[in-house]
């Protein structure tokens, strides 16, 4: 049996999410939670017993959190773990920063249902599973920023003054500023509101 645990911060579509996998004879969820801080607890407590599961299968958008995020983590602290991402975002960008933190999955939810379980077991056989109408997209507009100038930027763009930034990153005001000025720069944007925008559309933050 493949071992899945299913991530989705929607009730109801983390409910039919496990109904549809509950229908494939070699898929089990050992759970399905609505949140990274969720996930992470149970997967710390499986992986001080050895039962991890196979597959993480997590969203990107949960909540206040970044499945994106919970990928990056889970690939560090528990990298026999392969993680797939089941998401509405048809952006190369978000597919680029996955491949990238390792993700071996990512899959659009409005693509046939049939194609989830598919992946999943391509995934566990060591393979990638991508939808295809964004594969060759993700390289062809590189995301032009740095993981620094990321964070910055997207605590602007949550509404942060700079001075706010500095504190909760441990940075002086001066270098939170030329993050931001780089940012700018490199998005052609107008300013830090234009940016954090601008980034988000191609799927950067």
């Amino acid at each position: 049996m493949i071992r899945v645990l299913l991530v989705e911060d929607q009730a109801m579509v983390r409910g039919a999410l496990a109904a549809l996998l509950a229908l494939e004879a070699d898929i089990e969820i050992v759970a399905a939670v609505a949140s990274v801080p969720a996930a992470e607890a149970l997967l710390s407590e499986w992986a001080a017993t050895g039962t991890l599961p196979d597959i993480l299968l997590t969203d990107i958008e949960l909540g206040a959190d970044s499945g994106l995020d919970l990928a990056i983590r889970a690939r560090e602290r528990w990298p026999a773990m392969r993680v797939v991402i089941l998401t509405t975002f048809a952006r190369s960008g978000f597919l680029r920063r996955a491949l990238d933190s390792g993700v071996r999955g990512y899959l659009l939810k409005d693509a046939p249902a049939e194609q989830l379980g598919t992946a999943i077991r391509n995934v566990q056989r060591g393979g990638r599973a991508i939808d295809p109408s964004l594969a060759a997209a993700a390289w062809d507009e590189p995301d032009p920023l740095t993981e620094r100038e990321r964070v910055v930027l997207r605590l602007a763009g949550d509404g942060q003054a700079s001075a706010d930034i500095a504190r909760t990153l441990s940075l002086s005001e001066g270098t939170v500023r030329n993050y931001l000025s780089e940012a700018i720069s490199k998005l052609g944007a107008r300013n830090r509101t234009d940016a954090a925008r601008l980034a988000r559309d191609k799927g950067w933050l």
